[in-house]
């Protein structure tokens, strides 16, 4: 659980760096240059050798899905909303983590169930900014299928990692990186990227490839199989109170500090529920 709560600190500094300094610079270019800095960090720990070519394949396919589909579903979204409303509808990602992971065990866990719930609520008493919001069926479905693609990308890797104890994290998550990258780098080919970057531009996309991509991911999804389902799913919702106090804190912004505490509160009492036994 600690690896999991470390990264949803790192990512909660993500939030107020691309909003100071990336919100010019196109988002297909920031998630492909992202995903392909975490990809030059671990390309030397790869190691294929007697991984066989078909889990290779199936590797790059969980990192496609998880990092590079759910990237480019989410960007695509900002063109039928508002960027509040799109981080919003992301917080349901704990729902889809709990039904797969049920899916693939063939069962149903209400207590589960009911921690993801608890946690969506949670994450929506500091989320929602406005009761102004203008939603879109086909905005609200490309999140949602960003929210899909990342949780299933989780328990895809979990139960890989799970079921072959002679696999390592290090060695094979190049390979999630490569095909992540793939898939970003095909979407921002499609972009008009008629720009230029500036010094903090650079550095807070080094920061955002090589620290919240590279390690974070990486560290999120070594953590996924160190928990329950339910207490991965609950953590997903984590880093948008956290990113909120990141705000409040370091970057000067305001926010309902009674909303704030209240949902940190809520998502406690949904860790407690999907921890106890």
């Amino acid at each position: 659980m600690v690896l999991l709560i470390v990264v949803s600190l790192l990512w909660a500094f993500s939030f107020g760096l691309i909003k100071r300094y990336l919100g010019g610079v196109d988002s297909a270019f920031v998630a492909a240059v992202r995903l392909g800095l975490a990809l030059l960090v671990f390309l030397p720990f790869l190691r294929v050798r007697g991984l066989g070519w078909r889990r290779s394949v199936v590797f790059a396919g969980i990192g496609a899905l998880q990092f590079g589909l759910m990237y480019l579903a989410y960007i695509e979204s900002f063109r039928y909303l508002r960027a509040y409303e799109a981080a919003l509808f992301t917080i349901t990602t704990p729902i889809f983590v709990t039904l797969l992971a049920d899916a693939f065990d063939r069962t149903l866990r209400p207590r589960a169930l009911a921690a993801a719930l608890l946690a969506v609520a949670g994450t929506a008493l500091v989320a929602v900014k406005s009761s102004d919001l203008k939603i879109t069926l086909t905005g609200l479905a490309l999140v949602q299928c960003s929210n899909a693609a990342f949780a299933a990308g989780q328990i895809f890797y979990r139960r890989q990692m799970l079921g072959d104890p002679r696999l390592h994290d290090r060695d094979v998550f190049g390979l999630l990186y490569a095909g992540a990258f793939a898939v970003a780098a095909a979407g921002m080919l499609t972009r008009d990227l008629s720009f230029t970057l500036t010094p903090p531009q650079c550095w807070t996309l080094l920061y955002l490839g090589v620290l919240a991509s590279g390690a974070g991911f990486f560290l999120w999804n070594v953590g996924a199989t160190r928990v329950t389902a339910s207490t991965l799913a609950v953590l997903n919702n984590a880093k948008v109170p956290f990113g909120v106090a990141v705000a409040i804190l370091c970057f000067g912004e305001t926010a309902p500090v009674p909303s704030l505490v209240a949902s940190l509160a809520v998502l406690g009492a949904a860790g407690w529920l999907a921890e106890r036994k």
